[in-house]
């Protein structure tokens, strides 16, 4: 009777441990944090991939952690990084399985489309959640990937290993490096999904994330002597706005612009170089505002491309009653709204860009709203005697 009242008393510690343990973390995938690369796997037939989408296979839910943490790992490539453009949550066939195995040693790994971070968060959680040392091991070796590809001026390209493209310079299109460094601010700052990580590596990682917070203070643009904001990429030795792809020259950008400020803002008691650098991009958003401009989609003729299929057009109207918006590019030094072609021609307004790049493509962004939108509560607290929108 005594022993059993004892392994009564375990059972019960045992069982009190395991229900304070699921309420002290839950973890549930944020699904939408892959949805870019979901949308074009699905969306976008591409031979090269190691596997394609079979129709009408069934997909794991958020909840389905454990499983959906099997598949990153067989999408882990062996440098540590992932590709772009698969589903997490498909359900794969065993022949899936094979070929991602067999593909391990094929490095187009990449940070574009909320590549390799969100991958290395998402496992950070599950390994949290549930001790399988499996998880831990590969966001460990995930963040290695993440040391590797760091520029010694402190930024990141969109491949790496470095391709002989555009995407070796330095990236804050998509919020590339805007996801990279928040992923190193919660490490820097003890985030407990991140309590895995030993103090070796952790004093890497936080050594590359004040590289990365540097690189972003050095590379806002100086024009005409006043400091606005940032360009979608950089020349990974000049620091200079470089061309990415054809359409998108170098510029002051604002919707890539606007992440990189609201990540600065959540910065707790930010230095003065980051006080100033948020000031200075947001009385550029005030200053680079467009007024009584909306823009639509209309219905169109459908047009057959060897880039797309379009349905649409994308007109840009005058509307007393629009909220203030802002276009993607402003050309440097003059400042006037600025659009592009595929043949690399500048252009004044969205009418002048080709039709399958004037629907297929965001000329227009809100983003910085949400900046000015945040503005008086940050400015009260860590710069109460310079407001800049009243000056």
């Amino acid at each position: 009777m005594k022993n059993l009242f004892f392994k009564l008393l375990a059972i019960s510690i045992l069982l009190g441990c395991t229900a304070e343990a699921q309420t002290r973390y839950h973890y549930k995938i944020d699904a939408e944090a892959f949805g870019d690369n979901s949308r074009h796997w699905y969306g976008i037939f591409d031979k090269a991939n190691m596997i394609n989408p079979l129709p009408g296979r069934p997909r794991y839910k958020p909840t389905d952690i454990i499983n959906v943490a099997d598949n990153i790992l067989l999408y882990q490539k062996n440098n540590g990084g992932w590709p772009k453009n698969y589903d997490v949550f498909a359900i794969l066939t065993q022949a899936q399985k094979d070929s991602l195995i067999a593909g391990k040693n094929v490095l187009n790994t990449t940070y574009d489309n909320n590549s390799t971070y969100t991958q290395i968060i998402c496992l950070a959680n599950v390994y949290t959640e549930t001790h399988i040392e499996k998880y831990k091991e590969a966001a460990l070796k995930g963040l290695d990937f993440i040391l590797a590809s760091q520029y010694k001026n402190g930024g990141w390209p969109q491949y790496y290993p470095l391709e002989n493209n555009y995407s070796r310079c330095i990236t804050y299109n998509d919020g590339v490096f805007e996801g990279i460094i928040e992923l190193l601010y919660d490490i820097k700052n003890n985030q407990p999904q991140y309590a895995f990580i030993d103090g070796q590596h952790r004093a890497k990682l936080i050594a590359a994330y004040n590289k990365g917070l540097d690189c972003i203070l050095k590379t806002q643009i100086n024009d005409n002597g006043k400091p606005t904001a940032w360009c979608q990429q950089y020349d990974e030795v000049k620091l200079t706005p470089a061309w990415a792809r054809k359409f998108e020259p170098p510029s002051i950008c604002n919707g890539e612009s606007s992440g990189i400020v609201l990540f600065l803002m959540g910065i707790d008691k930010p230095s003065k170089p980051i006080i100033n650098a948020i000031q200075n991009a947001v009385a550029w958003f005030q200053q680079s505002k467009i007024y009584n401009i909306r823009v639509k989609t209309i219905p169109a003729p459908r047009l057959v491309t060897p880039f797309r299929v379009s349905t649409t057009d994308r007109v840009a109207v005058t509307d007393s009653t629009a909220p203030p918006i802002w276009t993607r590019y402003y050309e440097l030094k003059t400042h006037r709204p600025l659009f592009c072609n595929r043949t690399s021609v500048l252009v004044y307004s969205l009418a002048e860009v080709a039709r399958e790049r004037r629907d297929g493509y965001g000329w227009y962004t809100y983003a910085p709203q949400k900046v000015l939108n945040n503005y008086s509560k940050w400015q009260q607290k860590w710069a109460p005697d310079d407001d800049v929108l009243k000056r």
